[in-house]
């Protein structure tokens, strides 16, 4: 079995074009040492492969290397460590990779992405398989069409898996997942492989970045822009400045910047990087409701998105002015305090404004989306005001973090189980209270419910997905920092029209 294996998954680097015919008794070779093999069988054997074959490719090698005693454990830790070491070897060098982006990158930036984006797709990188397991679906709002997933790509580490990684040395290389040291590096029990990793160097304000997509793909080309230094994420004029400058570089992507504070902030702080991609959020589809002028900046076009979260949306054909403009707007967000809204900018010396800036070009003009941010706690909203409440935590209490922001809900995967035993539930008209797994959504079904007058076999999943989708748009609403309601827009003009105060 193994000695097929080994020819097909050549072939498939041959069809994907990872390594060429010339590559083909050198790939050969490099697999029979990692199997500890002498020879390759002679076989006179046509193998045909399509791309969808490499998940069972790997499964067949994985279970060879497990009953041969090359992989000591068959769980998903040790088979994501041996599976990526095996990709490893069909991994063009970073220098091969660069140049051909480069290349392609003189035609067209879409050329060099598109290339780019099926490379670690290829590799697997991005493991495909897995990314087709995600769940997603669309659901009708007032502020449009959100997008719904959960997320099924990121395995689930085997309680054994975890005990192992807890007994491995801490170490500080690479120091986090962002670094590019992570290029080549073979992982560990707690450190993932990347022997099939490259990342694309990028200049961006005449300093050293570097463009990867994140595995775990959310959206179209989901990419990741990072420092090639390890220094902490900040929200400043600098940030303004690099995120106009990729997108003029790249102007069919656009890139935007988690927040630079706890609650509100991304999960990698201590890193300073950027998500971006191809994709229209539906944010992206929102419409302004109401245009605004600063003094100094006529030329800029400003004005107030139509989102439950609070946006200002500038557009200019000048960079410069654009990037004015933000400061300007951040400069007076940092020290904003408005009481009546519940806005303050700091307590006990603890700063509590901050920005979520988005980037595109389109049309001729450089774009900012500038989301307002606060992540003040209290007694009863203790993870933060301007956060998920808590009676939306049964569907999602993880921080917003950009992806959110623009409309795209990213859900635990213990979301699955549950609706299936929701599902299951409300058709038999089950207890759900007394449901141990699912009784933390009894009130929101209470709630809902009553809507239904027929709820069938047919359309129960709808149901439910539907229902989601107004949780998540609530969610949004939720981490508005001024509401959508009358004193909410009052309060929303009320800094707008500061700005053109002297202060």
């Amino acid at each position: 079995m193994i000695q097929k294996s080994i020819r097909k998954l050549t072939e498939y680097g041959i069809v994907t074009g990872l390594i060429t015919e010339a590559d083909r008794i050198y790939t050969y070779n490099r697999l029979l040492e990692l199997f500890d093999l002498d020879e390759l069988d002679e076989d006179d054997t046509d193998v045909s492969v399509k791309t969808e074959d490499l998940e069972d490719i790997l499964a067949e090698m994985l279970s060879y290397a497990h009953d041969f005693g090359l992989m000591p454990e068959d769980d998903i830790v040790h088979r994501d460590l041996f599976d990526t070491k095996i990709m490893g070897l069909l991994t063009p060098r970073p220098s091969e990779v660069i140049s051909t982006f480069h290349a392609l990158y003189e035609k067209s930036p879409r050329q060099a992405t598109d290339f780019y984006y099926k490379f670690s797709q290829d590799t697997d990188y991005i493991r495909r398989y897995r990314i087709a397991r995600d769940m997603k679906w669309t659901a009708d709002t007032e502020y449009g069409r959100l997008d719904i997933t959960i997320n099924l790509s990121k395995p689930e580490k085997d309680p054994r898996a975890i005990a192992a990684a807890r007994a491995v040395k801490q170490s500080g290389y690479p120091k986090c997942l962002l670094c590019r040291e992570n290029v080549g590096y073979r992982g560990r029990l707690n450190h993932p492989a990347r022997q099939n990793h490259r990342v694309m160097p990028v200049t961006i304000q005449d300093s050293d970045w570097n463009m990867q997509y994140s595995p775990y793909v959310y959206y179209n080309e989901h990419c990741i822009v990072f420092n090639g230094e390890h220094v902490p994420m900040k929200i400043e004029h600098g940030t303004f400045c690099k995120l106009l400058d990729f997108v003029e570089q790249f102007p069919h992507y656009f890139v935007g910047s988690n927040a630079d504070l706890p609650i509100v902030g991304g999960s990698i702080l201590s890193h300073d990087h950027f998500q971006g991609g191809h994709y229209e959020f539906a944010m992206d589809r929102a419409p302004v409701e109401r245009e605004f002028q600063v003094m100094g900046f006529e030329e800029v076009e400003a004005g107030i998105v139509r989102w439950p979260m609070s946006v200002i949306r500038l557009r200019c054909k000048d960079r410069n002015k654009l990037t004015e403009l933000s400061d300007l707007i951040l400069e007076r967000w940092r020290g904003y305090t408005d009481e009546s809204a519940f806005i303050f900018a700091e307590t006990d010396g603890e700063p509590h404004n901050t920005i979520t800036p988005i980037a595109h070009y389109k049309d001729g003009k450089f774009q900012l989306d500038l989301v307002l941010r606060n992540n003040i706690t209290t007694e009863e909203h203790p993870l933060g005001v301007f956060h998920p409440h808590q009676e939306l935590h049964h569907i999602k209490k993880e921080n917003i973090g950009l992806i959110e922001v623009l409309g795209l809900a990213i859900l635990p995967s213990r979301l699955k189980t549950e609706m299936e035993l929701l599902e299951e539930a409300i058709l038999q008209g089950k207890d759900i209270r007394s449901m141990e797994d699912i009784e933390k959504h009894a009130d929101w079904v209470d709630k809902f419910l009553p809507r239904y007058e027929h709820v069938t076999e047919e359309n129960i999943a709808g149901i439910l997905q539907k229902e989601i989708g107004l949780v998540f748009c609530q969610v949004l609403q939720d981490a508005g920092v001024f509401k959508r309601d009358e004193a909410g827009m009052a309060a929303f003009q009320r800094f707008t029209d500061s700005l053109t105060r002297d202060s």
